[in-house]
C-alpha cells in the first residue's frame, strides 16, 4: 500500500503580504517579494497609535504646573496668542512626573475620533525576517551595499542580499545623519509596517558671525491618510523656513513660529485631491502629524511645538536636574493640567495619546506654541517622537539613557536612545535628534 503523503498547510486567507503590501496568490506561505512568512498572522498589539481629539476638550495647552510658581522674565517675541513666552534657566526647571496622589478615574471624554472601524486591518503587525546563514562569500570591498541581516553579502539590484536572500529595508525604515555638531536618526520599529516619522537637521550663521542649530522632528498621524506624506512635507517645510529666516536676522522665536505655519501649510496642500477623490474613498481624512523642534544658538534655546513630540533638556553635570520644555497636546496632558488625574494614571488610559492639535487641514485649530531658554550650563537638547519618550517619559529616565558625551558624540547618543526604544518594544516609529547647547563656532558653517 502506497504511503500517504501528509497534508499541506492550509492555503492563506490573505490577499496582501502584512510586510510590503505586495499581492500574493492563494495558497502561497512566504511573500514573494519580501519572504514574509504567511502562514500565522499575530494579533494585534496592545498599544495604540496616534488618533485626533477634536471638540470641547481641543484647546491651547496648559502651562507646565511648576510655569505657575515662578516669576518668568520677558520674552522679547511672543507665540501666537500675544502671550509673552518662558524666558528662564534651566536650573529653575524640574521634571514633570508627577508625585501627587491618585484621584478617581474620570468619566469616558467624548469627541475621540477614530478613523478604522473596530475589527478591521490592524495598523502594526510584527515582521520577521529570513534566518541569515553564514556568509559563504569573502566580505564585499568597500563602498558595497551589504546586507542589513547578515552583514556580509551584497545587496543586488532588485534589494535583496545575495548571500542569505534577506529583502532590504526601504530607505525611510532607517535613516541616520550627522550634520555638523548635530544628529537624528529615525527607524521604523518593531510593529509598524512602514516609518511615518521624518526629521530635518542642519546648521547656518547668524547675521552677527554665530552659529544657529537647527531640529525638526515629526511624526505622522496613524488614523490619517498618507502619514508618512504628511510628516515629511512638514519636515522639509520647516527645516527651509528656518535656514532662510535666521541668516536674515529674524528672531529665533519668531523664526520657529513662521517655520510651523509653513509645515501647516505644507500638510495642508496634500489635501488638495481631484474632484470626485472623496467620492470613491469617503472614509479617508486628510493627512496629518505632529511637530516639534528647536533652534539652538551660543546663548539661546528655542523650542516649538504641535502636538505630542517632545523636546527635553539635559546638562551634562548630571547632578542638575533635567527637564522636559514642552507640553504636549494631548487627552493625557489635559486631564493632568485639570487636575483629574496624575501623570502617571492618565498616559495610562488608553486615551492618553489621542491628540488635541496637530499640523492637516482637518485640524480642529492651529496653535503654535514656541517658548525660549536661557541655560546657564552646556548640555544636550532631545529632540522626539512619542515613539522614544514612550519608553523612558520623564526628563530624568530619558537623561539616564542618554550617554554622558552626547554633546560631543550625538550621532552615537541618539543610536543609543533608540535602541532603548527598540529594547523596550519598539510599538511605534522611533525618531531623535541630539543637538548641543550652547552651539559650537566650529563647523557651524552654512548647511
Amino acid at each position: 500500500m502506497m504511503s500517504q503523503m501528509p497534508e499541506p498547510p492550509p492555503p492563506t486567507a490573505l490577499s496582501r503580504c502584512p510586510s510590503c503590501e505586495e499581492p500574493i496568490e492563494s495558497g502561497d506561505r512566504f511573500c514573494g517579494a519580501c519572504g514574509y512568512d504567511l502562514s500565522a498572522v499575530p494579533p494585534r498589539p496592545g498599544d495604540f497609535p496616534t488618533l485626533t481629539l477634536s471638540g470641547a476638550l481641543a484647546s491651547a495647552p496648559h502651562p507646565p504646573p511648576e510655569a505657575a510658581s515662578v516669576d518668568w522674565p520677558h520674552a522679547p517675541e511672543t507665540n501666537s496668542s500675544g502671550t509673552p513666552a518662558p524666558v528662564h534657566l534651566a536650573t529653575d526647571l524640574r521634571g514633570t512626573d508627577s508625585g501627587e496622589t491618585p484621584l478617581p478615574p474620570v468619566a469616558p471624554a467624548t469627541g475621540v475620533r477614530f478613523d478604522r472601524a473596530a475589527g478591521g486591518e490592524p495598523d502594526e503587525y510584527p515582521l520577521q525576517a529570513p534566518a541569515p546563514r553564514a556568509a559563504e562569500t569573502a566580505t564585499p570591498p568597500a563602498g558595497t551595499k551589504v546586507c542589513v541581516a547578515c552583514r556580509a553579502g551584497r545587496v543586488d539590484n532588485d534589494g535583496y542580499c545575495e548571500n542569505c536572500g534577506h529583502a532590504q529595508p526601504r530607505e525611510r525604515d532607517h535613516m541616520e545623519d550627522e550634520v555638523g555638531p548635530l544628529a537624528a536618526v529615525t527607524d521604523r520599529g518593531l510593529r509598524h509596517h512602514r516609518n511615518e516619522d521624518a526629521y530635518a537637521i542642519s546648521h547656518t550663521t547668524l547675521p552677527n558671525r554665530t552659529p544657529a542649530l537647527v531640529a525638526i522632528v515629526c511624526d505622522g498621524v496613524s488614523s490619517a491618510t498618507r502619514p508618512d506624506e504628511a510628516s515629511l512635507a512638514a519636515s522639509r517645510a520647516a527645516g527651509d523656513s528656518l535656514m532662510a529666516a535666521l541668516p536674515q536676522g529674524t528672531h529665533p522665536q519668531q523664526a520657529m513660529h513662521d517655520a510651523i505655519l509653513a509645515a501647516s501649510n505644507a500638510v495642508n496642500a496634500l489635501a488638495d485631491e481631484p474632484a470626485g477623490a472623496r467620492e470613491h474613498a469617503p472614509h479617508q481624512n486628510s493627512p496629518a502629524c505632529t511637530l516639534v523642534g528647536c533652534v539652538v544658538t551660543p546663548s539661546l534655546l528655542v523650542v516649538g511645538w504641535v502636538g505630542d513630540s517632545r523636546a527635553y533638556w539635559v546638562p551634562l553635570d548630571r547632578s542638575t536636574a533635567p527637564a522636559r520644555l514642552t507640553e504636549d497636546d494631548s487627552w493625557a496632558a489635559q486631564m493632568v493640567a485639570a487636575g483629574l488625574m496624575n501623570e502617571a494614571e492618565a498616559y495610562a488610559d488608553e486615551r492618553a495619546h489621542a491628540i488635541t492639535g496637530w499640523l492637516g487641514a482637518d485640524a480642529y485649530e492651529l496653535e503654535p506654541h514656541t517658548a525660549s531658554f536661557k541655560p546657564d550650563r552646556p548640555g544636550v537638547v532631545v529632540v522626539c517622537t512619542d515613539g522614544l519618550w514612550n519608553y523612558a517619559e520623564s526628563a530624568d529616565e530619558l537623561a539616564e539613557v542618554l550617554p554622558p558625551d552626547a554633546a560631543s558624540r550625538p550621532l552615537h547618543a541618539a543610536q543609543v536612545l533608540l535602541g532603548h526604544a527598540l529594547d523596550g518594544g519598539g510599538h511605534d516609529n522611533v525618531t531623535v535628534a541630539v543637538v548641543p547647547f550652547p552651539a559650537p563656532s566650529q563647523g557651524a558653517g552654512s548647511a
